[in-house]
């Protein structure tokens, strides 16, 4: 037979109630002597009857089970308030980092040429002051970029114009010896062109006419 679950309410039959309480109160006596005897645990169990008599179980000294569970109980507490008191810090410090975004974001936007209707005149004047400032700097900052920059063209400048130079001083003298070579071969060719005699006559035929006519004329020029 299953038994049914319990239900957890208050016995109103003060019999039942008074039978029910001896039952669990022997058991959990058991399970607390159980528990400091297997686990080798500091087990301190103190029950009062519904008519106040006292029920107690300690696996070593009562009062130095309490003892102990005050000292506990306080580094609890301490260690819960400082906890509570972080976390006010914590709330603050954000309070006030949320406060100062705000602050930056209105000047940035200010800055910007934004939100500017609610500006008095000495907060334009300040304005105006800020962005004559930044303009300086920034200015600053571009001109020296631009001279490094100049440095650096005109030592590039000075090494081109050197290998330039060195280059001009080398030059006549690699011509002449890449060109010796050629003009050698040029000369040992030249025995091989046939001579020709000055006093020889050259003949040459002038046909003055149309093409395939019959009647065309010849001349016969000498040179």
């Amino acid at each position: 037979m299953v038994r049914g679950r319990t239900e957890m309410r208050r016995i109103e039959n003060p019999t039942s109630r008074q039978v029910t309480f001896s039952k669990r109160r022997n058991g959990l006596l058991k399970k607390a002597f159980e528990l400091s005897v297997l686990c080798d645990a500091e087990v301190g169990l103190i029950v009062f009857s519904p008519r106040g008599k006292l029920y107690e179980f300690a696996s070593s000294s009562m009062l130095k089970t309490i003892e102990r569970y005050k000292m506990n109980n306080k580094e609890v507490i301490d260690n819960n308030k400082s906890n509570e008191q972080n976390i006010q810090q914590w709330k603050q410090d954000s309070e006030l980092m949320s406060k100062k975004i705000d602050v930056l974001e209105d000047s940035k936007r200010k800055l910007m040429g934004e939100n500017l209707e609610s500006c008095s005149v000495e907060e334009l004047h300040e304005l105006e002051t800020e962005l004559e400032q930044s303009i300086s700097k920034v200015r600053w900052r571009k001109n020296h970029l631009l001279e490094e920059q100049v440095v650096q063209l005109k030592e590039k400048e000075k090494v081109l114009l050197e290998e330039n130079a060195l280059l001009q001083k080398q030059g006549p003298h690699t011509t002449l010896s890449l060109w010796k070579e050629p003009l050698q071969g040029l000369n040992t060719s030249k025995e091989m062109v046939p001579q020709c005699d000055k006093n020889m006559d050259v003949e040459t035929e002038l046909y003055v006419g149309w093409p395939g006519g019959g009647g065309r004329t010849q001349q016969l020029l000498k040179g």
